[in-house]
Protein backbone atom coordinates (compact mmCIF):
# COMPACT_ATOMS: atom_id res chain seq x y z
CA UNK A 1 0.00 0.00 0.00
CA UNK A 2 1.40 3.17 -1.13
CA UNK A 3 1.63 5.89 1.43
CA UNK A 4 0.08 9.51 1.08
CA UNK A 5 -0.41 12.88 2.92
CA UNK A 6 -1.40 15.99 2.77
CA UNK A 7 -0.42 19.95 2.82
CA UNK A 8 -3.48 21.73 3.02
CA UNK A 9 -2.92 25.95 2.97
CA UNK A 10 -5.42 27.86 4.52
CA UNK A 11 -6.61 31.44 5.17
CA UNK A 12 -6.40 33.30 8.95
CA UNK A 13 -9.48 35.13 8.95
CA UNK A 14 -11.28 37.61 11.14
CA UNK A 15 -14.53 35.77 11.74
CA UNK A 16 -16.65 39.02 12.07
CA UNK A 17 -15.32 41.26 9.04
CA UNK A 18 -14.13 37.97 7.11
CA UNK A 19 -11.15 39.87 5.88
CA UNK A 20 -7.86 37.78 6.36
CA UNK A 21 -5.09 39.03 9.03
CA UNK A 22 -1.51 38.66 8.97
CA UNK A 23 -1.24 36.39 12.09
CA UNK A 24 1.13 33.50 10.78
CA UNK A 25 3.68 34.24 12.69
CA UNK A 26 1.76 34.51 15.51
CA UNK A 27 0.28 31.20 15.24
CA UNK A 28 3.64 29.96 14.28
CA UNK A 29 5.06 31.49 17.72
CA UNK A 30 1.92 29.91 19.65
CA UNK A 31 2.45 26.49 18.28
CA UNK A 32 6.39 26.60 19.12
CA UNK A 33 6.30 28.77 22.28
CA UNK A 34 9.52 27.58 23.22
CA UNK A 35 8.53 25.11 26.16
CA UNK A 36 9.24 21.37 26.44
CA UNK A 37 6.65 19.95 24.32
CA UNK A 38 6.32 16.21 23.62
CA UNK A 39 5.23 17.04 20.34
CA UNK A 40 4.68 13.21 19.34
CA UNK A 41 2.66 12.28 22.32
CA UNK A 42 0.49 14.91 21.62
CA UNK A 43 0.04 14.41 17.97
CA UNK A 44 0.30 17.90 16.99
CA UNK A 45 0.46 18.14 13.61
CA UNK A 46 3.33 20.26 11.78
CA UNK A 47 2.45 23.52 10.64
CA UNK A 48 4.56 25.85 8.34
CA UNK A 49 4.05 29.63 6.70
CA UNK A 50 3.55 30.78 3.44
CA UNK A 51 4.50 33.07 0.96
CA UNK A 52 1.66 35.75 2.72
CA UNK A 53 1.58 35.97 6.51
CA UNK A 54 -2.57 35.72 6.06
CA UNK A 55 -1.90 31.80 5.57
CA UNK A 56 -1.12 28.81 7.53
CA UNK A 57 -0.02 25.47 6.29
CA UNK A 58 -0.93 22.27 7.89
CA UNK A 59 1.29 18.85 7.22
CA UNK A 60 0.08 15.66 7.84
CA UNK A 61 2.02 12.74 8.39
CA UNK A 62 2.48 9.87 5.87
CA UNK A 63 -0.20 7.59 6.07
CA UNK A 64 -1.33 3.88 4.97
CA UNK A 65 -5.15 3.84 5.36
CA UNK A 66 -7.21 6.62 4.01
CA UNK A 67 -9.45 6.96 7.68
CA UNK A 68 -6.25 7.36 9.14
CA UNK A 69 -5.21 10.39 6.89
CA UNK A 70 -8.88 11.75 7.39
CA UNK A 71 -8.87 11.95 10.87
CA UNK A 72 -5.46 13.69 10.78
CA UNK A 73 -6.91 15.86 8.22
CA UNK A 74 -10.09 16.83 10.45
CA UNK A 75 -7.21 17.03 13.97
CA UNK A 76 -4.89 19.58 11.83
CA UNK A 77 -7.95 21.95 10.63
CA UNK A 78 -9.28 21.74 14.70
CA UNK A 79 -5.51 22.41 16.39
CA UNK A 80 -5.10 24.91 13.40
CA UNK A 81 -8.12 26.94 14.42
CA UNK A 82 -7.50 26.23 18.13
CA UNK A 83 -4.59 28.33 17.66
CA UNK A 84 -5.83 31.10 15.28
CA UNK A 85 -8.72 31.40 18.21
CA UNK A 86 -6.17 32.44 20.90
CA UNK A 87 -5.01 35.31 18.41
CA UNK A 88 -8.90 36.51 18.13
CA UNK A 89 -9.21 34.81 14.51
CA UNK A 90 -9.92 31.72 12.77
CA UNK A 91 -8.66 29.42 10.00
CA UNK A 92 -11.14 29.17 7.11
CA UNK A 93 -10.50 27.03 3.55
CA UNK A 94 -10.60 28.74 1.22
CA UNK A 95 -8.74 28.87 -2.33
CA UNK A 96 -8.68 32.94 -2.22
CA UNK A 97 -10.48 35.25 -0.27
CA UNK A 98 -13.61 36.38 -0.81
CA UNK A 99 -12.85 40.03 0.36
CA UNK A 100 -10.05 42.20 -1.18
CA UNK A 101 -6.99 42.31 0.62
CA UNK A 102 -3.29 43.68 0.41
CA UNK A 103 -1.35 40.47 1.78
CA UNK A 104 1.19 41.20 3.90
CA UNK A 105 4.67 39.34 2.52
CA UNK A 106 6.18 36.45 5.19
CA UNK A 107 10.10 37.82 5.90
CA UNK A 108 12.38 35.34 4.77
CA UNK A 109 15.51 34.94 2.53
CA UNK A 110 13.37 32.91 -0.03
CA UNK A 111 10.33 34.77 -0.19
CA UNK A 112 11.95 38.45 -0.62
CA UNK A 113 13.69 37.08 -2.89
CA UNK A 114 10.42 36.16 -4.42
CA UNK A 115 9.01 39.52 -3.98
CA UNK A 116 11.88 41.30 -5.43
CA UNK A 117 11.83 38.91 -8.47
CA UNK A 118 8.24 38.19 -9.55
CA UNK A 119 6.59 41.27 -7.79
CA UNK A 120 3.53 42.17 -8.38
CA UNK A 121 2.74 38.28 -8.84
CA UNK A 122 4.02 37.33 -5.65
CA UNK A 123 2.62 40.79 -4.29
CA UNK A 124 -1.09 39.29 -5.21
CA UNK A 125 0.08 35.84 -4.31
CA UNK A 126 -2.32 35.12 -1.76
CA UNK A 127 -3.78 31.68 -2.87
CA UNK A 128 -4.61 28.43 -0.31
CA UNK A 129 -3.82 25.26 -2.31
CA UNK A 130 -3.85 21.53 -1.28
CA UNK A 131 -1.09 19.17 -2.31
CA UNK A 132 -1.27 15.80 -2.33
CA UNK A 133 2.29 13.66 -1.55
CA UNK A 134 2.20 10.07 -2.78
CA UNK A 135 5.21 7.43 -2.05
CA UNK A 136 6.85 6.30 -4.87
CA UNK A 137 9.85 3.87 -4.89
CA UNK A 138 12.78 5.59 -7.05
CA UNK A 139 12.96 8.89 -9.44
CA UNK A 140 11.95 6.44 -12.27
CA UNK A 141 9.18 5.34 -10.94
CA UNK A 142 7.97 8.64 -9.84
CA UNK A 143 9.08 10.09 -13.38
CA UNK A 144 6.98 7.23 -15.05
CA UNK A 145 4.01 8.57 -13.10
CA UNK A 146 4.36 12.19 -14.34
CA UNK A 147 4.53 11.26 -17.61
CA UNK A 148 1.02 8.78 -17.16
CA UNK A 149 -1.32 11.22 -15.06
CA UNK A 150 -0.91 14.45 -16.56
CA UNK A 151 -4.60 14.21 -18.84
CA UNK A 152 -6.31 13.16 -15.84
CA UNK A 153 -5.17 16.04 -13.32
CA UNK A 154 -7.57 18.86 -14.44
CA UNK A 155 -10.64 16.91 -13.21
CA UNK A 156 -8.84 16.83 -9.72
CA UNK A 157 -8.85 20.67 -9.93
CA UNK A 158 -12.92 20.43 -11.38
CA UNK A 159 -13.99 18.49 -8.27
CA UNK A 160 -11.51 20.23 -5.64
CA UNK A 161 -13.07 23.73 -7.19
CA UNK A 162 -13.36 26.45 -4.14
CA UNK A 163 -11.96 29.88 -5.50
CA UNK A 164 -14.77 31.98 -7.69
CA UNK A 165 -14.01 35.21 -5.64
CA UNK A 166 -11.49 37.46 -6.21
CA UNK A 167 -10.33 41.27 -4.95
CA UNK A 168 -13.99 41.25 -3.97
CA UNK A 169 -15.98 40.30 -7.04
CA UNK A 170 -17.01 37.11 -8.17
CA UNK A 171 -14.47 36.28 -10.52
CA UNK A 172 -16.54 34.15 -13.10
CA UNK A 173 -14.34 30.95 -12.61
CA UNK A 174 -14.77 28.09 -9.78
CA UNK A 175 -11.61 28.16 -9.48
CA UNK A 176 -9.65 31.58 -9.99
CA UNK A 177 -6.95 30.21 -7.73
CA UNK A 178 -5.13 28.16 -10.64
CA UNK A 179 -5.63 30.99 -12.35
CA UNK A 180 -3.51 33.21 -10.19
CA UNK A 181 -1.40 30.38 -9.58
CA UNK A 182 -0.25 29.98 -13.36
CA UNK A 183 1.12 33.42 -13.33
CA UNK A 184 3.97 31.70 -12.06
CA UNK A 185 7.09 31.12 -14.67
CA UNK A 186 7.06 27.64 -14.50
CA UNK A 187 3.69 26.79 -13.34
CA UNK A 188 1.27 24.60 -15.02
CA UNK A 189 1.46 21.02 -16.84
CA UNK A 190 4.17 19.50 -18.45
CA UNK A 191 5.19 17.33 -21.83
CA UNK A 192 6.16 13.92 -21.53
CA UNK A 193 9.63 13.39 -19.58
CA UNK A 194 10.65 9.86 -20.30
CA UNK A 195 13.53 9.35 -17.57
CA UNK A 196 14.39 10.44 -14.49
CA UNK A 197 17.86 11.75 -16.22
CA UNK A 198 15.57 13.92 -18.45
CA UNK A 199 13.39 15.65 -15.83
CA UNK A 200 16.06 16.41 -13.37
CA UNK A 201 18.31 17.81 -16.38
CA UNK A 202 15.56 20.18 -17.24
CA UNK A 203 14.97 21.05 -13.38
CA UNK A 204 18.69 22.25 -13.47
CA UNK A 205 18.18 23.82 -17.03
CA UNK A 206 15.80 25.77 -15.35
CA UNK A 207 17.55 26.98 -12.41
CA UNK A 208 19.98 27.98 -15.16
CA UNK A 209 17.95 30.05 -16.31
CA UNK A 210 18.44 32.40 -13.19
CA UNK A 211 14.82 32.47 -13.05
CA UNK A 212 13.11 29.56 -10.79
CA UNK A 213 15.07 27.56 -7.90
CA UNK A 214 12.44 24.78 -7.61
CA UNK A 215 9.50 24.68 -10.26
CA UNK A 216 6.02 24.71 -10.11
CA UNK A 217 4.85 21.98 -12.14
CA UNK A 218 1.71 20.76 -11.66
CA UNK A 219 2.96 17.71 -10.63
CA UNK A 220 6.55 17.29 -9.61
CA UNK A 221 8.90 15.25 -8.13
CA UNK A 222 8.88 15.82 -4.38
CA UNK A 223 12.49 17.69 -3.34
CA UNK A 224 12.37 16.61 0.04
CA UNK A 225 10.22 13.69 0.08
CA UNK A 226 10.48 10.36 -2.02
CA UNK A 227 7.54 11.02 -3.42
CA UNK A 228 5.01 12.05 -6.39
CA UNK A 229 3.73 15.34 -5.17
CA UNK A 230 -0.02 16.56 -6.62
CA UNK A 231 -0.17 20.42 -7.03
CA UNK A 232 -3.76 20.97 -8.69
CA UNK A 233 -6.47 21.08 -6.18
CA UNK A 234 -7.65 23.89 -4.23
CA UNK A 235 -7.62 23.49 -0.38
CA UNK A 236 -10.93 22.09 0.21
CA UNK A 237 -13.90 23.86 2.27
CA UNK A 238 -15.35 20.20 3.21
CA UNK A 239 -12.89 17.53 4.72
CA UNK A 240 -14.18 15.12 2.90
CA UNK A 241 -13.43 16.63 -0.54
CA UNK A 242 -10.35 16.84 0.71
CA UNK A 243 -10.16 13.42 1.90
CA UNK A 244 -11.52 12.44 -1.54
CA UNK A 245 -8.77 14.55 -3.73
CA UNK A 246 -6.23 12.36 -1.34
CA UNK A 247 -7.77 9.07 -2.06
CA UNK A 248 -7.72 9.89 -5.92
CA UNK A 249 -4.58 10.76 -6.20
CA UNK A 250 -3.38 8.15 -4.96
CA UNK A 251 -5.22 5.91 -6.96
CA UNK A 252 -3.79 7.70 -9.64
CA UNK A 253 -0.59 7.16 -8.84
CA UNK A 254 -1.31 3.36 -8.50
CA UNK A 255 -2.03 3.11 -11.67
CA UNK A 256 0.05 5.21 -13.88
CA UNK A 257 2.54 3.38 -11.92
CA UNK A 258 0.99 0.06 -12.59
CA UNK A 259 0.71 1.05 -16.63
CA UNK A 260 5.04 1.82 -16.79
CA UNK A 261 5.28 -1.76 -15.11
CA UNK A 262 3.31 -3.43 -18.20
CA UNK A 263 5.04 -1.22 -20.67
CA UNK A 264 2.23 0.89 -21.25
CA UNK A 265 3.86 3.89 -22.66
CA UNK A 266 2.63 7.56 -22.00
CA UNK A 267 0.14 9.51 -24.06
CA UNK A 268 1.91 12.64 -25.96
CA UNK A 269 -0.70 15.07 -25.95
CA UNK A 270 1.03 18.43 -25.90
CA UNK A 271 1.27 20.45 -22.45
CA UNK A 272 -0.27 23.11 -24.53
CA UNK A 273 -3.76 21.25 -24.90
CA UNK A 274 -3.84 20.12 -21.42
CA UNK A 275 -3.34 23.77 -20.38
CA UNK A 276 -7.15 24.06 -21.84
CA UNK A 277 -8.28 21.51 -20.37
CA UNK A 278 -6.76 22.79 -16.91
CA UNK A 279 -8.34 26.39 -17.88
CA UNK A 280 -11.93 24.17 -18.51
CA UNK A 281 -11.86 23.01 -14.95
CA UNK A 282 -11.00 26.21 -13.38
CA UNK A 283 -13.36 28.36 -15.48
CA UNK A 284 -16.74 25.90 -14.70
CA UNK A 285 -15.63 23.53 -12.11
CA UNK A 286 -18.06 20.47 -12.26
CA UNK A 287 -21.15 23.07 -13.98
CA UNK A 288 -20.62 22.38 -17.68
CA UNK A 289 -18.00 20.54 -20.22
CA UNK A 290 -14.76 19.71 -19.08
CA UNK A 291 -12.03 17.63 -21.92
CA UNK A 292 -12.35 14.35 -21.49
CA UNK A 293 -8.43 13.04 -21.14
CA UNK A 294 -8.66 10.30 -23.63
CA UNK A 295 -10.12 12.26 -26.29
CA UNK A 296 -9.00 15.64 -25.27
CA UNK A 297 -12.26 17.11 -26.55
CA UNK A 298 -15.48 18.64 -24.73
CA UNK A 299 -17.81 16.29 -22.75
CA UNK A 300 -20.09 16.86 -20.06
CA UNK A 301 -18.59 16.60 -16.53
CA UNK A 302 -20.63 13.51 -15.07
CA UNK A 303 -18.80 11.57 -17.98
CA UNK A 304 -15.07 12.94 -17.67
CA UNK A 305 -15.55 12.36 -14.21
CA UNK A 306 -16.72 8.77 -15.17
CA UNK A 307 -13.98 8.30 -17.10
CA UNK A 308 -11.72 8.71 -14.02
CA UNK A 309 -13.22 6.68 -11.55
CA UNK A 310 -13.12 3.71 -13.97
CA UNK A 311 -9.45 4.45 -14.77
CA UNK A 312 -8.90 4.49 -11.10
CA UNK A 313 -10.94 1.65 -10.20
CA UNK A 314 -8.83 -1.67 -9.79
CA UNK A 315 -6.16 0.87 -8.04
CA UNK A 316 -9.45 1.92 -5.36
CA UNK A 317 -10.55 -1.16 -5.35
CA UNK A 318 -7.30 -2.37 -4.00
CA UNK A 319 -6.68 -0.10 -1.79
CA UNK A 320 -10.48 -0.45 -0.02
CA UNK A 321 -11.74 3.18 -0.94
CA UNK A 322 -13.82 3.29 -3.77
CA UNK A 323 -16.86 2.97 -1.81
CA UNK A 324 -16.11 6.42 -0.12
CA UNK A 325 -14.92 7.60 -3.08
CA UNK A 326 -18.18 6.81 -5.13
CA UNK A 327 -20.35 8.35 -2.30
CA UNK A 328 -18.09 11.54 -2.37
CA UNK A 329 -18.66 11.94 -5.89
CA UNK A 330 -22.20 11.36 -5.62
CA UNK A 331 -22.18 13.96 -3.02
CA UNK A 332 -20.52 16.77 -5.20
CA UNK A 333 -22.84 15.88 -8.44
CA UNK A 334 -25.51 16.61 -6.18
CA UNK A 335 -24.59 19.68 -3.62
CA UNK A 336 -21.56 21.01 -6.34
CA UNK A 337 -17.85 21.97 -5.08
CA UNK A 338 -16.61 23.99 -2.74
CA UNK A 339 -17.10 27.43 -5.42
CA UNK A 340 -20.95 26.16 -5.64
CA UNK A 341 -21.37 26.77 -2.00
CA UNK A 342 -19.28 30.03 -1.67
CA UNK A 343 -21.80 31.58 -4.17
CA UNK A 344 -24.62 30.31 -2.37
CA UNK A 345 -23.62 31.68 1.12
CA UNK A 346 -23.19 34.78 -1.04
CA UNK A 347 -27.19 34.92 -2.29
CA UNK A 348 -28.16 33.92 1.33
CA UNK A 349 -26.22 36.53 2.98
CA UNK A 350 -25.65 38.99 0.58
CA UNK A 351 -22.27 39.53 1.98
CA UNK A 352 -19.23 38.34 1.41
CA UNK A 353 -18.34 38.51 4.66
CA UNK A 354 -21.20 35.92 5.30
CA UNK A 355 -19.16 34.04 2.16
CA UNK A 356 -15.87 33.83 4.75
CA UNK A 357 -18.01 32.51 7.42
CA UNK A 358 -20.25 29.85 5.42
CA UNK A 359 -16.65 28.87 5.09
CA UNK A 360 -15.67 28.81 8.83
CA UNK A 361 -18.39 26.67 9.44
CA UNK A 362 -17.52 24.94 6.73
CA UNK A 363 -14.22 24.11 7.40
CA UNK A 364 -14.39 22.57 11.05
CA UNK A 365 -18.26 20.43 10.59
CA UNK A 366 -17.88 17.50 11.90
CA UNK A 367 -14.15 17.66 13.27
CA UNK A 368 -13.09 15.58 16.06
CA UNK A 369 -10.58 16.07 18.77
CA UNK A 370 -11.02 19.85 19.72
CA UNK A 371 -7.39 20.00 21.92
CA UNK A 372 -9.02 20.96 24.96
CA UNK A 373 -5.36 20.87 27.01
CA UNK A 374 -3.97 23.33 24.16
CA UNK A 375 -3.89 26.09 26.03
CA UNK A 376 -2.41 24.65 29.01
CA UNK A 377 0.11 22.98 27.15
CA UNK A 378 1.38 25.93 24.84
CA UNK A 379 -0.46 29.01 26.66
Amino acid sequence: MRTFGVEEEFLIVNPDSGVPLPLAGELLRLHDPGVQVDRDALRLPTLSGELQQEQLEVITRPHSSLAALAAEIRAGRTYADSLARMAGARVAALGTSPLAVTPCPTRTERYDSLQEKFALTAREQLTCGMHVHVSVDSDEEGVAVLDRIRSWLPILTALSSNSPFWNGADSGYASFRTQAWNRWSSAGPTEVFGSARAYHALVTDLAGTGVVKSPDFDARLSVNHPTVEVRVADVCVDSRDAVLVAALVRALVDTAAREWESGLHPGRVPAVILRQAAWRASRYGVHADLLHPMTHRPDTAGTVVAAFLNHVRDALDDAGDAGFVAESLARISSQGTGATRQRQALTRGDRLADVVSDAIDGTHQELAGHFPDLVSVLG
